[in-house]
């Protein structure tokens, strides 16, 4: 198995799981915080779009498609505080985020030389373009723990 081969296979790994526990959650679950010290569920979600942008569009050459208007700012560490809904997007609005970053980031994977996966990024938590890649699937998988226990106290079934 060649690196992209396992880079996509982590993705669709981390989307699999991710997707399954968020599938049966609404707006108003998606509010829910896991614990008073935690972020709620959408903001880490907003979060998670915002920051595959951002780590994507370090790579040279590749551009990923524009977020939503007022994205950004709507997932800043100063707006996770808010317990508000109205403060943030929907479910379908971030679900549409998500499938836009993400078609964007499996095409330059699709475009990225087995040679370019080395080259350095010059971020610390991901040194190479390949683990800035892999760190997209594992970033998502770093948050679904937290999804789980909102599961768990809004009666939702075990899905994995």
């Amino acid at each position: 198995m060649d690196a992209r081969t396992a880079i996509k296979d982590a993705l669709a790994m981390a989307e699999m799981v991710s997707l399954a526990y968020l599938g049966d959650l609404d707006d108003t679950e998606l509010m829910q915080r896991p614990h008073a010290a935690c972020n709620h569920l959408n903001w880490q979600i907003g979060h998670l779009i915002s920051s595959e942008h951002e780590m994507m569009s370090k790579l040279p050459g590749n551009t990923m498609p524009p977020l939503p208007n007022g994205f950004s700012e709507m997932y800043s560490k100063e707006k996770a505080a808010s317990d508000s809904a109205a403060d943030f997007a929907s479910k379908d609005e971030l679900m549409t985020a998500y499938k836009t970053q993400r078609a964007a980031t499996l095409a330059a994977l699709d475009v990225t030389s087995a040679e370019q996966f080395d080259q350095p990024t010059g971020i610390d938590y991901a040194p190479t373009v390949g683990s800035l890649f892999a760190m997209q699937g594992a970033h998502w998988m770093m948050h679904c723990g937290q999804w789980v226990i909102v599961r768990r106290n809004c009666g939702k079934p075990v899905v994995i």
